[in-house]
């Protein structure tokens, strides 16, 4: 059977490759096998305790839809942390809860961008941006970053790129996915007045906020609020299977998104969303995760060094680490295979995050625990000898 790989233009819908392999390692799983899970982006640890009691105590009641926007306490709880995190004031009927950050990229996209719009993309970046797209029937336009740059999108990166080819909208993450770059305070200012000087509309998704290890994350809420706002608490809070995110937006997309929002998917999980007020108020239980996670990104860093790995260095935020395998492979879809198959570890290929030149790259997710990240490494090691 032909890989689709080989047969497929750089454009449209393509398969979720981390989520092949993950399905893949079932299947060594189910032979006896443990597998060392470093493919997914989903923290290792569960919710809070005083979030697991809240969604457990209300189990005792009807779970019925909320407002289509998310209950008010949720909201308000989302102004709260707007004014202490950001230090700015964001009107609660602004903000929609979402099913996670995935239907916020659908809402954003629909509700703010006519048909046959451009969404500039960094590349690498996250799949789902252009298979969303792709789906609504948009196009992506690729803004590529280099590693020699730390991946990091610039202003000047935007201009240049639009001088090119002129787009409705950007959409780009800091931290990002799947390179753990972010931007500066001064660099993010830099690109949100670069996107209203030419008449762009912005997409931030700050899903990783929170997982900064630089300092406190930087929102576009802080120097615009034209910008669309995306953001979830399945990393930072650890409620990736909960489906439970956010939308700030501006005041000429409130009725339109809303309005998409009440057909397309009435409301965020009720659950979801009692869960997630809590979370808001168990911060220093994310901040224990994220001190696990910088443990993790240092060992991994160093133990992929020693495989003669040197682009393994440790980046801004998030919890990956993504890694130039070109002395190894020249094909990273089968490299991730035989890695599972043969040693069972679980990593996700970098065409998943650039079709043009991902073949070279693998992602390590470091969000599980000290003990995944050092089986990994000894499994790797002999993987690779004599390779």
């Amino acid at each position: 059977m032909t890989d689709p790989i080989a047969s497929e233009k750089l454009t449209g819908l393509r398969p979720f490759y981390v989520m092949e392999i993950t399905a893949r390692s079932t299947l060594v799983e189910a032979s006896g096998r443990t597998v060392s899970h470093m493919e997914s982006g989903e923290p290792g640890a569960p919710p809070a305790p005083a979030v697991r009691a809240a969604i457990a105590a209300a189990l005792d009641f009807p779970q019925k839809y909320t407002h289509s926007s998310g209950q008010i306490e949720l909201r308000q709880a989302l102004v709260g942390y707007y004014r202490t995190q950001h230090r700015v004031e964001v009107d609660a009927g602004h903000i929609m809860a979402t099913m996670g950050s995935s239907s916020g990229f659908i809402l954003a996209f629909l509700g703010a961008f006519g048909r046959n719009a451009k969404i500039a993309v960094t590349r690498p970046g996250y799949p789902a941006y252009l298979n969303t797209l792709d789906g609504l029937g948009m196009q992506a336009v690729e803004i590529p970053i280099t590693a020699e740059s730390g991946w990091r999108l610039t202003a000047a990166d935007v201009e240049a790129a639009y001088a090119k080819e002129k787009f409705d909208g950007l959409l780009f993450a800091s931290p990002a996915n799947p390179t753990g770059a972010a931007v500066t305070r001064e660099a993010l200012c830099e690109i949100v007045e670069v996107c209203a000087k030419l008449g762009v509309r912005l997409i931030s998704d700050e899903i990783y906020h929170g997982l900064d290890y630089r300092g406190p994350s930087a929102s576009a809420l802080e120097f615009t609020r034209d910008a669309i706002i995306i953001n979830s608490f399945s990393k930072y809070y650890c409620m990736t299977g909960y489906r439970i995110g956010w939308m700030v937006l501006p005041e000429e997309l409130l009725n339109r998104t809303s309005m998409l929002q009440q057909n397309l998917f009435i409301s965020a999980p009720t659950l979801s969303q009692i869960g997630a007020r809590v979370a808001l108020g168990e911060r220093a239980y994310s901040e224990e995760q994220k001190a696990q996670y910088a443990v993790n990104r240092h060992v991994l860093a160093e133990g992929l060094a020693q495989f003669g790995l040197a682009s393994a260095n440790e980046g801004d935020g998030a919890f990956y680490a993504y890694v130039d395998f070109s002395r190894y492979t020249n094909d990273s879809l089968a490299f991730c295979k035989q890695l599972l198959d043969e040693v069972a570890v679980a990593a996700t290929p970098g065409i998943d995050f650039d079709r043009l030149n991902g073949h070279r790259f693998v992602r390590f997710s470091y969000a599980g625990t000290r003990a995944t990240i050092d089986e990994a490494l000894g499994r790797l090691e002999g993987f690779l000898k004599g390779r």
